[in-house]
C-alpha cells in the first residue's frame, strides 16, 4: 500500500469504456491508382470559399495591406525613432512583403497534383483521410475564417495537406513556410505559386517586419480569402513527440477576434501518422550533432533514391474546429479591447497570454490524441526496453499484450482486421528492416555495419543512431500511457508520497511531454483512473495498492520512462561533477556527450543512448531552469551556466541513482582522460564492451 496524499476528493474522471475505432477513413490512392493522374490535375475545381467571397489576387492583397492603418503606424513610429522619412520606411516595408507574400497560382497547383499523384503511389501503400474531418472543415470554411494546425513530423506535412484539400475540392490553404525553402532554386517558387508565404526563423527586434508580417496574415483571415495553415510546434519534431507550441503566429490570428473584426475564428487540429518516416535516420543523425542538409533542390534530386523504399501508410484525422468564441467564454473580457484604438498594436494583456497559451496546449493534445498508431510503434516500445533482443514468439506475445492495454486507454490504433497476429508482426518487421532484424528466431536492433575498424566513438555513435531512429516511433505511442506512467514511477521508486513525487515529475518533464499548465491534479486523476482500469493498482481508502496481476503493467510503464529518468541523472552528475565554473550554452551539448561517451565505454552499459540526444539535453536544461536548479547569465556575447550544485544534487537524488551512476561514483576518471584512451585500458584489462571489441 502506498499513500497518495490526496489533495483533492477521488477521481473525477468519466468511467467511459469508449475506444477510437479506424472506421471511417478514405483511402485517396485507391482513386488515383485505377484513373488519369492528368485528369486528375486538370479536372474542375471550384472551391467554395467563406461566406461566398471572391478570391483575391496576390497584388489586390499586397495593396490592402501596405495601406493599413496599423502598417501606417508603425511606420510612422519607426521613422521617428530611427530619424528616416516615412517614405524610406514605407519602400523597406514593401520590399519585405514582395519578399514573404505567397503568389498561389491554380496552374502551378495543378502541377503539384500530378507530381504528388505520381509520387505518393510511389511511396506509400495509402493515404487515408476521415471523411467525416473533412465534411466539418468543409461547413467550418463557409462559416468562419479557418486556420490548419497540423501536426509536423515531415517535410511531406504541407504538401500532403494541400494535396488533400485540393482532392476535396476544398480552398487550398496559405501556408507559413520557412526562409530556408525560398533559397531552393526553382522549387521555392514554386512552393511560393502553391500558396508558401515565406517568414524569418526569428524576428528579433525588429518591429518593422513584425508588422508587415502580422498584417499581412491578419488581412488575409479577416476577408477569408483562403484558410491559413502553420505549424503549432514551430519546426519539425526530430523525435516524433510533440513540441511545445510557439504562440506568435496563434496570436496573430486569435486577435481580430478580440477586436472585434470577426465574429469567430474556426482552429482545426489535424493529426498526421505516418506509418515509416521518410527521414528517420536523418533525424537521428540529427539529434547526435550531425548538421542539418541545406535545403536545396540539388538535395532533393538526390533524395529520389527513397522513391524505391516502400513507407507503408499514411493516416490524416481533421479534427473537429475549435471555436475561438466558445473557447474565450468567460476566460477573456474582450471590452478592454475597445477602450484603444484597433490599429495600434499593444502588447497582449497577462489574461489573453494565458488564454493563448493554454489553447494552443490543448491543440497539440488534439492533435496526439487523434494520431493514428500502427503495430510498429508497440514493437518499437518493446524493443528499447530490451536492448539485447527479443524472441520472436515472446515479442509477439507482448505485442499483443501491449495491444490491449493501448487500446484500454482509447489509443487511435489501426490494426489489420482478422490478421493473424504474427502475421502483423512479421509485416511490421518486414517494412521496418531498416531497424530491426530477425536472426535464428530472435529480433533486435540493427546497427549499421562498419566498413572498417571502428573507433569506440563510432561504434556508440552507430548504436545510438539505431535506438534514436526507434526511439522516435516509440515516442509516437508516449502521450497515451504517459500519466499512468509518471504514477507507476513515483510507486515504484520514488517516495511513499505518490503525489508529491508524480507532481515531481510532472514538473520535471513538461518540455519533453506535452502537459497542459494547471492540469496537475486532472492528469494524476487521469493516471489513477486509467491504472485501476486495467487492474493495474486499487484503491482502498485513497492508498494505491499494486493489485497481483499489476507488476508487468507498471514495470512496463517504468521501462518507457527510464531512457528520460537516466539521461536528465547524467545531465545532472555531469552539471555537478565536470562541469566547469565557465561553461558555456554553446559547450553545454557537447560536454554532456562526450561525458556519457566516457561513461557509456567505461561501464558497458547500454541503457541510456539517448541521452546523446540534443532534444533531451535541452529539454533537461530547461526544466532545470525552471526549477532554479541552473541561472543564465550573459557575459559579453556569450551565455554562462551557472549551476546551483546543491540544487541539482537534490533533484539527481529524487530522481533516483541508478546502477551505472552509482559504479560511476566508485570509479575515479582523470578530467583530462579521452574516451579512447578509457577504452584502451579496459580492453587490456579486458573490460571493454563487447560492442566495441
Amino acid at each position: 500500500s502506498v499513500s497518495s496524499s490526496f489533495p483533492f476528493s477521488l477521481l473525477s474522471i468519466s468511467s467511459s469504456d469508449e475506444t477510437n475505432t479506424i472506421d471511417g477513413f478514405e483511402d485517396i490512392l485507391e482513386e488515383r491508382r485505377n484513373s488519369s493522374d492528368l485528369k486528375y490535375a486538370l479536372r474542375c475545381y471550384a472551391p467554395v470559399l467563406y461566406k461566398g467571397v471572391t478570391p483575391c489576387k496576390a497584388n489586390m492583397l499586397k495593396n490592402i495591406v501596405l495601406q493599413s492603418d496599423q502598417l501606417h503606424y508603425v511606420i510612422n513610429q519607426v521613422s521617428q525613432e530611427s530619424g528616416e522619412a516615412p517614405d524610406i520606411i514605407q519602400e523597406e516595408a514593401s520590399v519585405i512583403l514582395e519578399e514573404m507574400a505567397h503568389r498561389l497560382q491554380i496552374s502551378t497547383v495543378r502541377f503539384f497534383a500530378f507530381a504528388l499523384s505520381k509520387a505518393f503511389k510511389t511511396l506509400f501503400q495509402h493515404v487515408c483521410v476521415n471523411e467525416e474531418g473533412i465534411q466539418r472543415l468543409q461547413q467550418a470554411i463557409q462559416e468562419h475564417p479557418v486556420v490548419l494546425l497540423p501536426s509536423h513530423r515531415s517535410y511531406m506535412d504541407f504538401l500532403l495537406m494541400s494535396y488533400i484539400l485540393y482532392t476535396y475540392d476544398l480552398a487550398l490553404p496559405v501556408i507559413a513556410a520557412g526562409m530556408d525553402f525560398m533559397g531552393m532554386k526553382f522549387v521555392g517558387e514554386m512552393l511560393r505559386m502553391s500558396g508558401a508565404f515565406f517568414i524569418r526563423r526569428s524576428f528579433g527586434g525588429d518591429k518593422l517586419y513584425w508588422a508587415v508580417f502580422s498584417e499581412y496574415v491578419k488581412t488575409m483571415l479577416r476577408n477569408g480569402f483562403a484558410p491559413i495553415e502553420f505549424f503549432l510546434e514551430g519546426t519539425r519534431s526530430r523525435t516524433c513527440k510533440s513540441l511545445t507550441p510557439k504562440l506568435g503566429l496563434l496570436n496573430i490570428v486569435i486577435e481580430p477576434f478580440f477586436k472585434g473584426e470577426v465574429f469567430d475564428v474556426n482552429l482545426v487540429p489535424v493529426s498526421i501518422s505516418y506509418e515509416r518516416i521518410l527521414e528517420e535516420s536523418l533525424y537521428a543523425r540529427e539529434l547526435l550533432g550531425v548538421p542539418k542538409p541545406k535545403e536545396s533542390t540539388s538535395g532533393l534530386l538526390k533524395a529520389r533514391r527513397i522513391l524505391s523504399e516502400d513507407y507503408g501508410s499514411i493516416h490524416v484525422y481533421f479534427g473537429q474546429p475549435v471555436s475561438v468564441r466558445s473557447l474565450a467564454q468567460g476566460k477573456v473580457n474582450r471590452s478592454t479591447y475597445n477602450l484603444f484604438p484597433r490599429h495600434i498594436p499593444r502588447k497582449p494583456m497577462e489574461e489573453t497570454q494565458s488564454f493563448v497559451n493554454d489553447t494552443a496546449y490543448r491543440i497539440v493534445r488534439l492533435q496526439e490524441d487523434n494520431m493514428v498508431l500502427k503495430p510498429w510503434v508497440l514493437m518499437a516500445s518493446l524493443l528499447l526496453q530490451n536492448l539485447e533482443g527479443l524472441e520472436l514468439s515472446v515479442l509477439t506475445e507482448q505485442t499483443v499484450w501491449l495491444r490491449g492495454l493501448a487500446l484500454s486507454y482509447a489509443a487511435f490504433l489501426d490494426w489489420p482486421d482478422h490478421a493473424p497476429t504474427a502475421k502483423v508482426v512479421s509485416s511490421s518487421l518486414a517494412l521496418h528492416r531498416g531497424l530491426a532484424c530477425v536472426s535464428g528466431g530472435r529480433v533486435s536492433l540493427v546497427v549499421g555495419e562498419p566498413l572498417g575498424p571502428v573507433t569506440p566513438e563510432e561504434a556508440l555513435f552507430n548504436r545510438a543512431v539505431s535506438v534514436l531512429s526507434c526511439a522516435s516511433y516509440r515516442n509516437q505511442v508516449l502521450h497515451v500511457f504517459l500519466r499512468p506512467a509518471m504514477l507507476a514511477v513515483a510507486m515504484l521508486h520514488l517516495s511513499d508520497e505518490v503525489y508529491n513525487c508524480f507532481s515531481f515529475l510532472w514538473d520535471m518533464f513538461s518540455n519533453d511531454f506535452i502537459l497542459c499548465p494547471g492540469d496537475i491534479v486532472q492528469d494524476f486523476e487521469e493516471a489513477c483512473y486509467l491504472l485501476v482500469k486495467t487492474g493495474a493498482v486499487q484503491m482502498p481508502q485513497q492508498d494505491i495498492v499494486m493489485t497481483d496481476i499489476g507488476q508487468p503493467t507498471l514495470s512496463f510503464f517504468n521501462g518507457l520512462l527510464e531512457p528520460f529518468l537516466q539521461g536528465y541523472q547524467v545531465v545532472c552528475r555531469y552539471l555537478c561533477e565536470e562541469a566547469s565554473e565557465g561553461l558555456t550554452e554553446k559547450q553545454y551539448i557537447p560536454a554532456v556527450r562526450s561525458f556519457y561517451s566516457v561513461l557509456c565505454v567505461f561501464t558497458g552499459n547500454l541503457r541510456c543512448y539517448e541521452v546523446l540526444s540534443s532534444d533531451m539535453q535541452k529539454n533537461a536544461l530547461a526544466a532545470l531552469l525552471r526549477m532554479d536548479a541552473v541561472r543564465k547569465v550573459k557575459v559579453a556575447d556569450q551565455v554562462t551556466l551557472i549551476v546551483n550544485k546543491m540544487a541539482v544534487n537534490s533533484i539527481d537524488d529524487i530522481l533516483g541513482k541508478n546502477r551505472m551512476i552509482s559504479h560511476i561514483n566508485q570509479t575515479q576518471i582523470s578530467p583530462g582522460l579521452s574516451l579512447v584512451a578509457v577504452a584502451e585500458d579496459l580492453y587490456r584489462d579486458g573490460l571493454t564492451p563487447s560492442y566495441i571489441r
